[in-house]
């Protein structure tokens, strides 16, 4: 069992959406399975881990004095230390004997311990559909699908960079704490990407554009409403088409994996959580930015090398992968069992 301290002040109803989301397993949720692997202690000297209770960025502007006295003992008696950096952008201290759980990033610059978190999304088939997950036959032109957020035109960049130039002006004024980043109109990227598959003709493609996140949906009728086009779009075609958005992540993704489908993903310098258990290339399609070929060509190179068994099983393997290791208490119980390997 790994044993946790932190300040329990923060543990109630005011700071619900803010904290660390173990700690919110096991003290609202009552999660039993967690329970079992992990303890809240009131004491720092029987502790494994010290764990920042809420969102760094909060507790840092608000709280700086609680987050002192956690350093400090996480320093005094040897812990580490585990925080959450929430945000589409993530923000990484860089504190001695520090671990990050963060939602996304760039690759090729977060350290090794920076631990990637899922999107912590309830089950779509039982959320959204009414019906059971099922395999789709292989044919013979892949069908992709996407929904979303995807316009391209001049207004629109525009739009994404005036965005962009806020997120500076704030990043600079420390009013928020995010990493930089260079500009990435991703809505443009996106209509870039999709228009171009849709012109192929050996490509089954089935795509929605939306000129807003979530076509602009406001009520809860509207929202189930586009939420059901969604995962219908997805349930119905084997690939779904996957970009970054603001951050450097996609939920898209992780919503792709619970319904048992396939990513198409770009990849911009990504980080995928648990790498050193998950092979992803064994899960999705994943295709650098600045890959020298079109899309469209390492799609079909992908779809006509997979027999229709193996494009079958690719499909159970990625349900199965989200419903055993990507929810939210499969995921800490990976985390789990990595630092009770490395604290022994």
């Amino acid at each position: 069992m790994l044993k946790l301290f932190t300040n329990t002040d923060f543990l109630v109803e005011k700071h619900r959406r803010e904290i660390f989301p173990l700690l919110f397993d096991l003290v609202f949720k009552k999660n039993e399975t967690l329970l079992a692997s992990y303890q809240i202690v009131d004491s720092i000297e029987v502790a494994d881990i010290v764990v920042c209770p809420i969102n760094y960025e909060s507790i840092f502007k608000h709280y700086s004095a609680v987050l002192n006295t956690l350093l400090e003992l996480s320093r005094k008696h040897e812990k580490p230390f585990w925080m959450l950096t929430a945000g589409d952008y993530g923000f990484t201290p860089y504190i001695a004997n520090s671990y990050v759980f963060r939602s996304g990033g760039f690759n090729s610059v977060l350290n090794k311990n920076t631990f990637i978190l899922p999107a912590f999304i309830n089950d779509p088939y039982k959320e959204f559909l009414e019906c059971d997950f099922s395999i789709l036959k292989k044919t013979k032109q892949p069908t992709i699908g996407f929904v979303g957020h995807a316009k391209s035109g001049i207004v629109k960049f525009i739009k994404e960079y005036y965005n962009h130039i806020k997120y500076r002006f704030k990043s600079a004024l420390r009013l928020i704490l995010a990493d930089k980043q260079k500009f990435y109109p991703s809505s443009v990227k996106r209509a870039k990407y999709l228009n171009k598959l849709t012109l192929h003709q050996e490509l089954d493609t089935n795509f929605i554009f939306r000129n807003n996140y979530r076509a602009g949906a406001n009520s809860p009728a509207e929202q189930q409403k586009t939420a059901l086009q969604f995962y219908n779009n997805i349930f119905e075609n084997a690939y779904t088409f996957c970009l970054r958005g603001v951050g450097n992540f996609s939920v898209r993704f992780y919503e792709t994996l619970a319904m048992g489908r396939i990513p198409i993903v770009v990849n911009t310098d990504c980080r995928f959580p648990l790498e050193e258990k998950i092979d992803w290339k064994k899960h999705c399609l994943i295709i650098d930015e600045k890959a020298p070929k079109p899309l469209a060509e390492y799609i079909l190179e992908f779809h006509n090398n997979l027999s229709v068994s193996e494009f079958e099983a690719l499909q159970q393997a990625n349900r199965n992968l989200w419903l055993h290791v990507l929810q939210r208490e499969a995921y800490f119980l990976e985390v789990y069992n990595h630092f009770k390997n490395k604290l022994q």
